[in-house]
């Protein structure tokens, strides 16, 4: 259970070619929500910020999870989708009260099944670095995105240092948690600029595991 306790938003399930099986988030699902409330003041700083730019804008979330988050963000935007390749988590997202502007529904972010240029906004917390091939998925971002759209990614670094990190690393792969990358603030910045973006706006948070929280645009 501890790997639900430190991976906000880590939903994405992979099939055959080496990727994770959905079945592991959906097992966990039930109690995702109650077991994130231990990061909710690491992630006060999402819920300030990301309002500002999704204010009447019309938003697509990516790993979503149990949807703590759209339903944070929802009430200010024109529209909001949150997804997640989970349907389990899908199922818990939808519990609950839900702002009347939200929708979830399952959706694989390495095709997504949404028209070019849909969005104003696209968020992806946490889950980039589980992709065996993340520019994938920034491709699918970027052909959604419309044009001066803004992407949201904020992901876990890499911080050797911290030895209550690589604990929560070590636990993680216990249960089948694989991070398939593990970049450095400066080389998760690089990724984007490598992959035609170019990051607006970053600021390292501390959490049990550091992230780091980024603003881009396609270059």
């Amino acid at each position: 259970f501890v790997s639900i306790v430190v991976t906000d938003n880590l939903v994405f399930a992979f099939g055959k070619e080496g990727r994770m099986k959905g079945k592991i988030w959906d097992l966990y699902a039930p109690i995702y929500s109650r077991a994130m409330r231990a990061e909710e003041r690491s992630y006060a700083f999402l819920y300030r910020r990301i309002p500002k730019w999704v204010r009447a804008k019309e938003v697509l979330e990516l790993a979503t999870g149990p949807g703590v988050l759209a339903k944070r963000i929802a009430p200010v935007t024109e529209r909001m989708l949150a997804t997640d390749y989970s349907e389990g988590m899908i199922a818990e997202a939808k519990k609950g009260a839900c702002p009347k502007n939200l929708r979830f529904e399952v959706a694989d972010a390495l095709s997504l099944p949404y028209a070019d240029a849909s969005f104003d906004a696209v968020i992806i917390v946490n889950a980039l670095h589980l992709l065996p091939e993340p520019e994938r998925a920034l491709r699918e971002i970027a052909r959604v995105l419309r044009q001066d759209g803004i992407l949201i990614a904020p992901n876990f670094v890499k911080k050797r240092e911290r030895l209550v990190g690589r604990c929560w690393e070590a636990v993680l792969g216990l249960v089948g948690v694989r991070f398939e990358h593990q970049w450095t603030a400066g080389e998760y910045l690089a990724f984007f600029r490598d992959n035609g973006w170019e990051p607006l706006f970053y600021k390292e948070m501390q959490a049990r595991m550091p992230f780091l929280y980024v603003e881009c645009r396609r270059s």
